[in-house]
């Protein structure tokens, strides 16, 4: 059967990633949005669209029935679930079968199968695949271990757990996450292997028995158990070990009869050993760096096997290096705490991939994940293709949201990464989400001199009734007060910073020291004032006096939901103890105690939803 128009099941970068190969195959896209994503760019590129009322994944994307109820309203031949919600439950696979319409994917057996983590893993051992052994969630005594959803995947749902005290906190906390992102509680554990590499292959397979192994993709560098960067080929492995990982790809995916594009995901050990991880049925986010090695296109595949066609007797060669790196409106220097707000400026420049599912004036709420782009750098080298991609990260303009951009230049130009080394455990080991210290001052300067132009009118830069007072602008750069002061003199602009002034204007400042001119771009959105890569508060000259500060007060560090309430009033907690935990992004956030004492007030209940800032609970001394 030929697909003639296509629902797209999904939002987001995704969304638009499978409408772009729509409109160059000739099949018409129809999107779906919730509220918060009417005005997102997958449903304005989409030939048609269809609302699911409400915000939250479970009374919209996570809806079976109104997915398959808007295919048919809107006309649709055929289904694509994306990835994420459910691209991996079987059935939903067969409410779009039994409307009649085509299911791009694999068979909702086979995805039941995979789904199944522990089952899966006794299926692929039989298959001769090697395997991790399994864990009791209630009762383990094998430390460390880690606790993991069975059904979906994306790192949701998985906790370290590294004695039997933490056993049943963590396991309760993996069930409430996994059931928030999959409807699904269910977990289970396995042996902990530190140091390990994420090593997966990706594989295509048609409904005539041909199956492909399109390489392998590296994912060690992760965060919460989630990638944030991946590239092919995997780095430092022999030709016998991406042999064998191949091969067991290969064998997994023949003794499921899997259909369609899928991936099976390995731990690989420094001793060239592996065991299986899972299959996952449906497309992952970072399939674009496979397609820009082979040189295809894995949607339309998905597509063309959909309706039946075969695939070539052989894949293509594959040839260069390609790396992805996902930016995230997240904070790593405080505990990955999503952002969310308008993102003001959307720009990546340079000879890269961009994905995304976002632009200019995009608002970033709590319901979804915190992925806005990936960016993805292809180079005939390994080394060609990340300096690449370092470089358009850096000169990348986010305005308007906290992201992980700075992270992600810092990883990949990490002398460690450079050569490969990377294993699961490589931010924690290397420090990269300590914040590191930025010398502010100078873009500070510049977003002073920028603003004066912006308001000067007919004035002369820097003119007033007492020349030689100085001209003083405060702003805040991660909890830092930088004050500017700034003189015009005869001779030029005068600074304390140690810095020339060779030339402003409203949108561009230019800074000499030691004999080197910067140009500093500034960007203003409100009181939020970007300079290159450092982004500044403009604070008020004169403080409002009623503003009022709770001691001892735990506030919400992100709109979102609490999901767990660990304490009551009159209660008394140690430093650092665990008051309340929130979930924003699909991701759970501690609220804890920042000093011992007696909880004198508690402000939220399970199930509110609450804003960033607002006062939880009171801790008194």
């Amino acid at each position: 059967m030929m697909i003639r128009k296509l629902l797209v099941a999904n939002r987001g970068e995704i969304a638009r990633r499978v409408i772009r190969t729509c409109r160059e195959l000739g099949i018409s896209p129809v999107a779906v949005f919730s509220d918060p994503d009417a005005g997102a760019p997958h449903v304005r590129e989409a030939d048609a669209a269809v609302r699911l009322p409400g915000a939250a994944p479970a009374e919209t994307y996570l809806r079976a029935d109104l997915l398959v109820a808007a295919a048919r309203k809107a006309g649709a031949d055929a289904v694509h679930p994306g990835y994420g919600f459910l691209s991996e439950s079987g059935d939903f696979a067969r409410a779009v079968l039994a409307a009649g319409l085509t299911w791009v994917g694999p068979a909702p057996e086979v995805i039941d199968a995979m789904g199944a983590k522990v089952a899966a893993k006794r299926r692929m051992a039989a298959a001769g695949v090697p395997v991790l052994p399994d864990l009791d969630p209630e009762s383990a005594t094998e430390f460390p271990l880690l606790v993991k959803a069975s059904a979906g995947g994306g790192g949701r749902g998985m906790r370290v757990v590294r004695g039997a005290d933490e056993l049943a906190g963590q396991v309760a906390a993996a069930r409430r996450e996994a059931e928030s992102a999959f409807g699904d509680g269910t977990v289970f554990c396995e042996p902990l292997l530190e140091r390990a590499r994420h090593v997966e292959v990706q594989v295509l397979a048609d409904a005539h028995g041909a199956v492909w192994a399109l390489g392998e993709r590296e994912c060690s560098i992760q965060r919460r158990h989630q990638k944030l960067v991946e590239e092919t080929p995997a780095p430092t492995i022999t030709a016998e070990v991406r042999q064998r990982l191949h091969q067991a790809a290969v064998r997994a995916a023949e003794a499921i009869g899997y259909v369609g594009a899928g991936t099976v995901e390995f731990l690989l050990a420094d001793d060239g050993r592996f065991h299986f991880l899972e299959v996952n049925t449906r497309l992952q986010v970072e399939h674009p760096v496979t397609e820009a090695v082979f040189g295809l296109d894995l949607v339309a595949w998905q597509l063309a096997v959909a309706e039946g066609e075969r695939l070539p007797q052989r894949p293509p060669a594959p040839r260069g290096h390609a790396v992805e790196a996902r930016l995230c409106a997240e904070d790593p220097g405080r505990d990955w705490l999503p952002s969310t707000g308008t993102l003001h400026r959307f720009r990546v420049p340079g000879d890269v991939r961009v994905d995304s599912g976002v632009e200019d004036g995009s608002e970033v709420g709590v319901h979804y994940d915190p992925l806005l782009a990936k960016v993805i750098a292809w180079a005939p080298t390994r080394a060609a293709a990340v300096r690449k991609l370092a470089a358009a990260l850096e000169r990348a303009e986010v305005h308007g949201l906290v992201t992980n951009r700075d992270l992600l230049v810092r990883v990949l130009r990490h002398p460690e990464f450079e050569r490969g080394a990377t294993h699961t455990g490589f931010l924690d080991e290397h420090g990269l989400t300590a914040r590191p210290e930025v010398d502010a001052r100078p873009a500070a300067l510049a977003a002073a001199l920028a603003l004066a132009e912006r308001r000067r009118g007919t004035l002369p830069l820097g003119w007033r009734n007492i020349v030689s007072q100085p001209q003083k602008t405060v702003f805040e750069h991660d909890g830092e007060i930088i004050e500017v002061d700034y003189r015009h003199a005869r001779s030029g602009v005068e600074t304390s910073f140690g810095v020339t002034v060779v030339n402003t204007s409203a949108n561009v400042v230019v800074l000499e020291r030691d004999g080197v001119r910067t140009p500093f771009p500034v960007s203003v959105h409100g009181d939020r004032v970007e300079v290159g890569a450092v982004s500044l508060k403009l604070l008020p000259r004169f403080p409002d006096p009623r503003a009022e500060v709770v001691e001892g007060a735990a506030v919400a560090p992100v709109p979102g939901t609490v999901v767990r309430v660990a304490v009551v009033e009159g209660q008394r907690v140690e430093p650092g103890a665990e008051l309340l935990v929130l979930e924003a992004m699909k991701m759970e956030h501690r609220v804890l105690a920042a000093a011992g004492g007696t909880v004198t007030r508690l402000s939220a209940r399970r199930g509110q939803q609450v804003d960033a800032g607002d006062v939880l609970a009171v801790v008194e001394a």
